[in-house]
């Protein structure tokens, strides 16, 4: 609906912009959203308009611009000439770059989305960005592999979040490393799936067994 609604989306994003920095000190309440939609020009009672859900909306839509800005950073890449690793990597890292100026109010949002009133929201919002990541670097699997990539993805981000809002590196340098890290520990589990794949592949299928042995042996054809 936002993107159909040029107009709804610059307000969300004007309340958005002014409560960062406050969200960085206050947290994410109501009443910093009350206070940022003053400040970006907006009548009372904007906040509520723009974010019927509060500052759970707010998040969410932060989260969402960040996924844009990272599918945008990734679209002027040369991203056929990366291996898969390096399409991964530049695309976490595209997604955490739009966060390094309010790194406190992320920190603050992760908390925010603890609470009860934000269930669910969390893993949403995980899934979605893994989802853009993906959809970013040029996957198109619609089968198993289509689950089973974002989910995997999405534990590497949420594991890597962390060591993003505490690195203070220019480069971000430890978080690049930490990801490596992760990345190449899935692939190196990947390989091993495959070889076990592979040297079992001519066993009998012990569920094919259990059930012949369930049923008892075949009957014979009638002549």
């Amino acid at each position: 609906m936002t993107q159909e609604f040029p107009r709804f989306e610059a307000n969300r994003a004007a309340i958005l912009e002014a409560a960062l920095p406050h969200a960085a000190f206050d947290g994410w309440s109501q009443a910093v959203l009350a206070r940022a939609a003053t400040e970006a020009g907006l009548p009372e009672g904007a906040d509520a308009l723009y974010f019927p859900r509060g500052p759970v909306d707010a998040i969410d839509f932060w989260n969402l611009q960040a996924d844009r800005a990272m599918a945008a950073a990734l679209s002027a890449m040369d991203l056929p000439a990366l291996k898969v690793r390096q399409r991964i990597e530049a695309a976490v890292m595209a997604r955490l770059t739009p966060a390094r100026p309010h790194r406190e109010a992320a920190r603050r949002a992760a908390g925010r989305l603890m609470l009860p009133d934000a269930a669910g929201t969390n893993a949403r919002i995980l899934w979605r960005t893994a989802d853009a990541m993906w959809r970013a670097v040029g996957d198109s699997s619609t089968d198993f592999n289509f689950y089973s990539k974002r989910t995997i993805l999405s534990g590497v981000y949420a594991a890597t979040f962390p060591v993003f809002l505490d690195d203070r590196d220019a480069d971000l340098a430890v978080t690049r490393a930490f990801l490596q890290r992760r990345i190449e520990n899935v692939m190196q589990f990947e390989k091993a799936k495959a070889k076990v794949r592979k040297a079992t592949a001519d066993l009998p299928d012990p569920l094919a067994v259990l059930a012949r042995l369930r049923h008892g042996p075949a009957q014979r054809r009638a002549r």
